[in-house]
């Protein structure tokens, strides 16, 4: 049925030029079903390893560990995609996250080796899923109209996103989290589903040739991309903790998942305001200015975060936040698009950027685990925020051949 709706909505508009609407209906039914139940469990885990005892400190190299070992099996995943397709990469990605999720509600009553069967699983299915999702859809998108193409991937991701944490935080907050991450894990064979209805869209059977390739528009890149992944631990995991950690407060019960949740899901509002307007300014050529502008932006709200001190003003900086995160992603993600057409070797180039941005998050993660041995965990995540600011402002440098034409 959610195919069904997608499909009405898309076979009206006059883009994706390389593929059927069954097809753009497919990958669109499977990345909603994908993102409602990846968010609905992951807006919380930082604050459910809290919960359970952990410190700052350790949740941190969690993440790092996380985060390194991505980068690590990044490329080995972007051969599994390139040999089996982006499709079934989706698929077993789907699949692969489902152990994750039922190994880290088991955590604390089995023990904490069950958190490595988690990183193993969930990183292992994040970065098949990010590398085989990039693929595909930059291959079905249409190079006269990618702005608004890439404007509805967000609305569609973002009214996702937007709802997810905060029906996981009611979940969670009447039934408990675990019954959260058993609802993701049961969400996440359904995101397999839609995938097993039409055929490859890119040829099976690839392997990646790095002779040859075109390192040129990468080495310009490669600070950019791993800032990216610093901004993307920093609004997500951090961002989340010291919310409900220093803000809202641990309390013996739930609520806090409940607050959390409502506090993401206000995001929502600010990117169906702003994905088509930005995409519209791609597609007339200002993509250059907009991640510019967007990143200084973006760095401005995480600044501001250690001195918010409420949870309406965090809601208010949520919006500001995703405003600006919006407009840089969706420009970024444009001439991402366009390099991996020029490379000529799109799986390869996705595989190594996709390694890149996670060594910037595990680096980020790194560095919070070093701030917590000298300070508070509040001062930590405090100091960590001011760092971040400075650090996600090296997007702006991010030189794509697209925006110097």
């Amino acid at each position: 049925m959610l195919q069904k709706i997608l499909h009405r909505i898309l076979v009206r508009r006059h883009f994706w030029r390389n593929a059927s609407f069954s097809e753009i209906a497919e990958l669109y039914a499977s990345r909603v079903l994908r993102m409602l139940a990846m968010h609905i469990a992951a807006s919380f885990m930082s604050i459910y390893l809290y919960q359970q005892g952990y410190s700052v400190w350790m949740i941190a190299a969690y993440w790092c560990v996380f985060f390194l070992f991505k980068t690590i099996i990044s490329v080995p995943m972007a051969m599994l995609a390139a040999w089996f397709g982006p499709k079934h990469g989706i698929l077993i990605s789907n699949l692969l996250f489902i152990p994750s999720m039922i190994a880290f509600a088991l955590a604390p009553d089995y023990g904490q080796w069950l958190l490595a069967l988690v990183i193993l699983f969930q990183g292992a299915s994040s970065a098949l899923y990010s590398i085989s999702y990039a693929i595909d859809f930059s291959k079905v998108k249409s190079a006269d109209h990618a702005g608004k193409e890439i404007a509805y991937m967000n609305i569609v991701e973002k009214v996702t996103t937007g709802l997810s944490p905060l029906i996981g935080g009611i979940i969670a907050y009447i039934f408990g989290p675990q019954v959260v991450l058993i609802i993701a894990a049961f969400l996440f064979t359904l995101a397999a589903l839609p995938l097993l209805r039409t055929a490859e869209q890119v040829q099976p059977f690839q392997k990646l040739a790095f002779r040859g390739f075109p390192w040129h528009l990468i080495r310009p890149n490669i600070i950019a991309q791993m800032a990216l992944g610093v901004d993307v631990f920093t609004s997500g995991t951090v961002w989340s903790l010291f919310t409900a950690v220093f803000i809202i407060g641990i309390a013996a019960d739930n609520q806090v998942y409940a607050i959390n949740g409502a506090l993401l899901s206000v995001v929502m509002f600010s990117a169906l305001a702003s994905s088509y307007a930005y995409g519209r300014l791609i597609d007339r050529n200002r993509g250059r200015e907009l991640l510019k502008y967007a990143a200084i932006a973006n760095a401005l709200t995480h600044f501001f975060r250690p001195v918010v001190g409420s949870p309406l003003a965090v809601a208010g900086l949520n919006v500001a936040n995703e405003a600006a995160t919006t407009g840089y992603s969706m420009s970024y993600t444009r001439g991402t698009f366009d390099n991996a057409d020029l490379s000529g070797r799109r799986t390869t180039y996705v595989g190594v950027t996709e390694a890149i941005a996670n060594a910037g998050a595990a680096l980020a993660a790194g560095g919070l685990v070093v701030l917590t041995m000298f300070m508070s965990e509040q001062k930590a995540l405090e100091n960590f925020f001011y760092i971040a600011a400075f650090a996600v402002l090296l997007i702006a440098t991010a030189k794509f051949p697209l925006y110097r034409k």
